[in-house]
């Protein structure tokens, strides 16, 4: 996996956009500030969600847009990191894309009307 954390703050709309991102390894959460028009109550959810992911199984989980402005999530882990659940990562994604329907149609939405 590419490295998330370089140049977050200078990214390049036309190879995608990274929304927000929860690190287990260094306790981060990022939100790009680019997005700060959600609404809170949609950016708590969003936290809480990516956080807890990392809490539970581990690694590094973003949520962004690639280049066609669609919107994607991705986990990914250190390198020989023997505490990751990758199995538990993409079956929570999975559980995310089908309980969380909404959550991410409103960012989509709020993505194709500003960006």
């Amino acid at each position: 996996m590419k490295n998330i954390f370089n140049d977050l703050d200078s990214q390049n709309y036309e190879e995608g956009v990274i929304l927000a991102v929860s690190n287990s390894y260094e306790k981060l959460y990022y939100f790009n500030e680019d997005f700060d028009q959600i609404p809170d109550e949609v950016q708590k959810e969003l936290q809480v969600m990516l956080v807890w992911h990392t809490e539970e199984v581990g690694g590094i989980i973003v949520v962004g847009f690639n280049k066609e402005g669609e919107l994607y999530i991705e986990a990914a882990s250190k390198e020989y990191d023997g505490y990751y659940d990758e199995i538990g990562s993409h079956l929570k994604i999975k559980q995310y894309q089908s309980e969380k329907k909404e959550l991410f149609a409103s960012l989509q939405a709020f993505y194709d009307c500003f960006f």
